[in-house]
Parts: structure tokens; sequence; C-alpha cells
């Protein structure tokens, strides 16, 4: 009887040893199976190898600065194409490209004439005065004159001396009329519209008493037989020169001295002469442009100062 219990416990304790080694069994192959499914597999290594790398180890560029990068100017290759994203690039930003050089235009140079106030087959309004012209020296420094049919073109429509020789007709309300060329400013408070003209010029229209009559007036295009004349400005030398010119025609819109580099337009000053500050041009070609777009070339022009050097050419009448 002892014997049977004997059995029936050893029995019982292979079963309990067979269940213990069945689950401990069990249990090592879930685990042997979470540890392998987190173990790095194949498609994963791959997977690093084609990642971006960062902006700092591509060569011939720097890392970004931690600030957000400054919009791409307009009409700009990144303005048009945006980058392409670099968040993949861990802790790096790149900035955007710069516009290349040629997508600035280069500054015009030597821009056309502007059209002026002064404008062929227009009438103008104003008053005419008088003043006492003396020799009929002006602020165009023409010289004396023999010829005192002149006028002062008022400060605004004098133009920085563009008005300088421009020939003009006037008329007054009583019908009268009178043609004079400009050789004088007449500074504020003169108005647009306005001439002083010489008492000479003045008293054709009206008596000297009046003071002022009402007038209108328009540009000419007179016939002469005159050419016209290039004077350097007094200390001209290859270094500074000024350059005028004299009897001409029509208005003159530009004066241009030809250099190494090409035809060089020269600045004008309020006291009728064009400047060369570098002595660019001094006496060399010089090319001269009128309102209605003639242009004069002349060559051989000596660097004399403050010589009247007559040519042989003349603008065009209109």
């Amino acid at each position: 009887m002892q014997t049977a219990r004997q059995a029936a416990r050893q029995r019982r304790h292979r079963h309990r040893l067979m269940v213990g080694t069945t689950v401990a069994l069990t249990t090592a192959g879930v685990l042997v199976c979470l540890v392998t499914a987190m173990l790095p597999g194949p498609k994963a290594e791959a997977g690093a190898g084609v990642a971006a790398p960062p902006a700092a180890t591509r060569a011939g560029v720097a890392p970004a600065a931690p600030t957000s990068p400054a919009p791409p100017a307009s009409g700009s290759p990144a303005a048009e194409t945006p980058a392409p994203a670099t968040a993949t690039a861990v802790g790096t930003t790149s900035a955007a490209p710069q516009p290349s050089a040629k997508a600035t235009p280069p500054a015009a140079s030597n821009p056309e004439p502007s059209p002026g106030r002064i404008q062929p087959g227009t009438t103008y309004k104003g008053v005419a005065t008088a003043y006492a012209a003396a020799d009929g020296n002006g602020a165009c420094l023409f010289g004396p004159s023999d010829d005192l049919m002149i006028a002062a073109m008022n400060t605004t429509d004098y133009e920085s001396s563009r008005a300088c020789g421009a020939y003009v007709r006037v008329r007054a309300a009583n019908g009268a009329s009178i043609t004079v060329r400009i050789t004088n400013e007449c500074p504020l408070p003169c108005a647009p519209g306005q001439l002083d003209l010489s008492e000479q010029a003045f008293a054709k229209l009206a008596d000297l008493k009046a003071g002022r009559v009402p007038i209108t007036w328009t540009l000419l295009s007179p016939r002469t037989s005159d050419t016209l004349s290039l004077r350097y400005k007094t200390g001209s030398s290859p270094h500074w020169c000024g350059i005028q010119v004299i009897d001409h025609r029509n208005p003159v819109a530009r004066l241009e001295v030809r250099t190494g580099k090409g035809w060089q337009r020269l600045p004008r000053t309020d006291y009728n002469y064009f400047l060369s500050v570098d002595g660019s041009g001094c006496g060399g070609a010089i090319r001269i442009t009128d309102i209605y777009g003639e242009q004069l070339t002349v060559d051989g022009t000596a660097l004399l100062p403050n010589v009247a050097q007559p040519t042989r050419v003349q603008f065009a009448a209109h």
C-alpha cells in the first residue's frame, strides 16, 4: 500500500516537472521571438545607406546659419523654382540661392535727353516785362551782341540753360509781334511762361510805361546763313574743359565727345557750358544734337580757351 502511494507521488512529481519544463520552454521561445523581432534587419540597414548627408559634409557647401533664409529676389531662379527641402538633413537648413549677376541688368549709360519744356509747335502763354540789356550779354554767356532783340527766359523754362540760343516769336494782345533770341535767365519771381524782354524788344510790342503785357510765344527755327561755332571755356585743358555751342539755329539738347570708349555725353551747366570734369574728349571730335534729333559731328576743334571757332555746319530749318 505504501508502495502504491509512493508511485502515485512520483507520477505527480514527474507531471509537475513536465508541465514546468513545457512552460519554461514556451516562455523561452516567446522571448527568443521577441528579441529576434527587435533586431535590425537587412532592409533597415539598406535604408540607412541612402539617407541624405548633412549639408556640412557636402563638398563645397557650408552649413547654414540657424536663422531663416532671406526670401529670394523676384525674378531670380530661386523665386521661379523652389529649392528642394532639406528636412532630411538632420539639424541643417539650406540657404536660398543668390540671384546670378545676369539677373540684374546694368544701369543705363548715357540716357536719351528728356523732351524738355519748350517744344516745337506749342504755344505758350505768359506776360512780357522789360529790363535794361546793356551790351546784350547774360546768363547764357554768349558775350556782347550788336542785336538787342533778345530776352531772358523765366527760370522754369530756362531749364538749366537748355533754352539758351532759342529763337521765339512773341505776340502781344494788340497784334504786335517780334522775334527774340534767348540769351539770359529771368529769376524768380518770373513765372513760367514769362519773358523778360530787352527794353528795345519790349518797345516794339507796347509802351515801356505799360510795364507788363499779356503775350503768347512759340519756338522758331529761323532762316540763317550763319554756321555754328564752338568755344572752350577759360581754364580748359586736357585735364578739364567746358564746351559751348554758339549761333545754333535750334536749341541744343545734347553734346558728346569722342573718347577711347566711344561717345560720352557731357553734363550741362546753368551757365551754358558742357563739362568734361576729367578731361575726356577735350580737344577731340564733338557731336551735337538739337531738339529735333539732328546730329552734327565736328572734327579738328583746337583746345583753345575762350576762342569762338567757326565750323562748316548748321542745323536744318524746321
